[in-house]
């Protein structure tokens, strides 16, 4: 038999290599994860991007670089990004993360703080039905809860985060299902559905090892006050984000909502709020020239035909109906790992998802299902992704440091595999598989 030739250029994946290399094996050796700066490796990397492909001229690479920087999707996050960094800063100079911090503390026992920190990033994102917008949100709370309690700020972070990928998997106006439920012409309730029985073990496996984590009870003062009115504006973000509004407008009216009660109770005059919104940007300014560089990065890649390589490859290794089923999984997460964005892995693997779920008889429901819930098992575990850069910037930590405390991301990839193990346990070839496509038409 003729070997199959797989299309598409393996070596155009070598900027991604070179990334991978820089920043993991700088911090090898050193056994320092911040010795490598994030934007040095993929600024070094995005560079050797435009060396490769001879074919096209330097301007041609440069100008494809900057349609992947420039693609809307990356300005929106930057965006976020400066808008979060601003609304954290102010709502910290007006006294807001404390006061929000002491009321949780006092309400709370110390052992389920990091499990209300998930149930509520998992209400918030399913209601939102966006991630990064729950993550810039339930943040700074989480590293205030970390600072008062003794708890590790990485482990209150991640657990935001686990809760965060929780609606960004089941919502209903999640860009991720959307994407999922239009590549594969299902609808949202069958999706829904489907994922649902999935998730459910795993989050509250999730909640079982948040509330048996040791955390310090002795760190948690419950004589510590709060002023209601300086929690107002988070109160306020969260329930004009559940009602569905944009979240730049949810932002830019939080920030203009705690710049008022810092005016108020004299936290800083106007220069001072001007000033405090400056620090919050500068703070958050470096993790959108990295959302742009990688985007530009990976742009070049899919120039190349390294996307479509990992595709094409993932493709021909398909040979029953269950390797079918861990072949789309297998698709999506590589996407996902090598974009840095699940929503865009979605919408590129989509299509040949639905080409393999036809040819080997899955419902549309469950390609869904599997394109939606392993994005965003590696969107929660990728530290270059969206979410965990908005993440460690907010709380001023490196994004490696979470990736062990997202529980949740972890979990939901093992009942994805068990799914599918389970769902097509009776497993058949391809020539059975031939046959019965043959009866059925």
């Amino acid at each position: 038999m003729k070997k199959e030739k797989i299309e598409g250029n393996p070596y155009a994946l070598l900027p991604f290599l070179v990334f991978v290399l820089l920043f993991l094996g700088t911090a090898f050796i050193t056994k320092d994860f911040s010795s490598m700066p994030v934007v040095v490796a993929i600024l070094i990397a995005g560079l050797f991007s435009l060396t490769m492909n001879r074919k096209e001229s330097f301007a041609k690479k440069v100008e494809v670089f900057c349609r992947g920087g420039g693609d809307h999707n990356i300005i929106l996050m930057a965006l976020i990004f400066i808008l979060a960094g601003a609304f954290a800063s102010v709502a910290e100079a007006t006294g807001g993360v404390d006061s929000i911090v002491s009321l949780g503390t006092s309400i709370l026992p110390a052992n389920l703080l990091l499990v209300g920190l998930f149930v509520v990033s998992c209400f918030i994102s399913i209601s939102m039905g966006t991630s990064t917008g729950t993550t810039v949100a339930i943040v700074p709370i989480a590293v205030g809860v970390a600072q008062q309690t003794g708890i590790d700020t990485a482990m209150a972070v991640g657990a935001v985060i686990g809760g965060a990928m929780f609606g960004d998997n089941l919502s209903m106006i999640s860009d991720t299902t959307i994407a999922a439920v239009r590549t594969q012409e299902t609808n949202m309730k069958e999706k829904f559905k489907s994922n649902f029985f999935i998730v459910l073990p795993a989050a509250i496996v999730t909640a079982l090892i948040l509330a048996f984590i040791p955390v310090g009870e002795a760190a948690v003062s419950p004589e510590q006050s709060y002023q209601l009115i300086t929690v107002l504006p988070y109160l306020a973000v969260l329930v004009i984000a559940l009602l569905g509004v944009n979240v730049l407008l949810v932002l830019v009216g939080g920030i203009v909502f705690s710049g008022i009660v810092g005016l108020a109770n004299g936290s800083f005059d106007f220069y001072g709020l001007l000033g405090v919104i400056g620090d919050g940007i500068v703070g958050m300014e470096n993790l959108a020239i990295i959302a742009i560089l990688i985007s530009g990065m990976v742009e070049i890649i899919k120039y190349n035909g390294g996307i479509t390589f990992l595709l094409n490859y993932i493709v021909s290794k398909i040979k029953t109906r269950r390797g079918a089923a861990f072949g789309i999984a297998g698709l999506v997460s590589t996407v996902d790992v090598s974009t840095g964005n699940n929503t865009v892995s979605i919408l590129m693997s989509g299509p040949l998802a639905k080409d393999i779920s036809t040819k080997y008889g899955i419902e549309p429901k469950r390609s869904a299902s599997i394109l939606d819930l392993f994005s965003c098992c590696f969107q929660g575990l990728i530290p270059y992704g969206g979410q965990m850069l908005a993440a460690a910037g907010l709380a001023s930590i490196s994004p490696v440091s979470i990736v062990p405390f997202t529980f949740y991301p972890m979990l939901i990839g093992i009942s994805g595999i068990i799914a599918i193990l389970i769902l097509f346990r009776k497993d058949t070839d391809l020539a059975n598989e031939a046959v019965t496509e043959q009866q059925v038409q």
